[in-house]
């Protein structure tokens, strides 16, 4: 059996090239304030991946996407050992674009902050009077550049988007910039719009994309999982305070309110968290995750 390293590893994610392929794998580890934090989270992998599987197929039809299979069978034989099995995606080689694509539908965390100060989000401006947590009145896009680990990424201007695209890709950056906006604002819309269906608000998200060989762009990463997203049940929601969630929002609110904890979690704080990443899962999907 051929063995395999990874030739990247992200704070929570490891990625395998298996010469035409890559094998995406969710770590159990999570992140929180761009520190990876000393616990693991156990099944926390498999949710992300079977839930971004989900995403996927639901939205292929909007934009192609990067996934060609989560079953390990339909990998190298050294894939399939119990530690890959359920938290590995099978996918399409693609030239990654240099910018966090960031859409925001609700006011909150750090676009609160900054809207509390100069009435604005990523420098665009919002109406007088919101409240914390309000549903503002379009999605909004706020795309980040993409920072190594131990770095924190930094919120751009649209405009600033395209010339990080162009510097790369020259007489192409206006075209790749409208391409991921365009994108970004259709997946959240129509996302968004089933998971209030089943109960769950996306308050914001971010995705990420890539190029394939013929230069189409196409979604990749992960996607609308609680790594990735802010989820908060719709039963209840009620603007003006923060709200309830099934993301990290419940383990960075323990992490704020405990600064001398060395980012190392109880274990209650981590079966809590591992507790709504699942129900969030069942939510939208229908299916229980073993």
């Amino acid at each position: 059996m051929k063995e395999f390293k990874p030739i990247k590893e992200g704070k929570v994610r490891e990625i395998y090239d298996t010469d035409e392929n890559l094998v995406m794998v969710a770590t159990d580890r999570i992140s929180a304030f761009d520190v990876i934090l000393k616990n693991k989270v156990t099944k926390k992998g498999a949710v992300l991946t079977q839930m971004s599987k989900f995403w996927f197929d639901y939205t292929k039809d909007i934009i192609p996407n990067h996934m060609v299979s989560v079953d390990v069978k339909d990998m190298p034989e050294f894939f399939q050992q119990p530690q890959f099995d359920g938290n590995s995606m099978l996918c399409k080689k693609l030239e990654m674009l240099p910018i966090e694509c960031i859409v925001r539908g609700y006011i909150t965390g750090s676009g609160w902050a900054s809207y509390q100060e100069n009435g604005t989000v990523c420098g665009i401006a919002l109406p007088a009077g919101l409240k914390e947590c309000d549903k503002l009145p379009e999605p909004i896009y706020t795309p980040s550049t993409k920072a190594e680990i131990g770095d924190h990424d930094e919120n751009i201007s649209y405009e600033k988007s395209i010339e990080v695209l162009e510097k790369v890709y020259p007489g192409k950056g206006e075209e790749y910039a409208k391409a991921l906006k365009d994108s970004t604002l259709k997946l959240y819309k129509a996302c968004a719009e089933y998971a209030l269906s089943k109960g769950i608000i996306i308050a914001d998200t971010k995705f990420e994309f890539g190029l394939d060989e013929n230069g189409n762009v196409v979604l990749a990463d992960e996607m609308l999982t609680p790594d990735s997203s802010r989820f908060w049940p719709a039963d209840g929601y009620e603007p003006g305070h923060s709200q309830p969630s099934f993301d990290k929002q419940f383990v960075r609110d323990w992490l704020k309110a405990n600064p001398d904890s060395d980012y190392n979690l109880p274990q209650e704080i981590i079966d809590k968290t591992i507790d709504k990443y699942k129900e969030a899962y069942h939510l939208l999907t229908g299916k229980t995750l073993d």
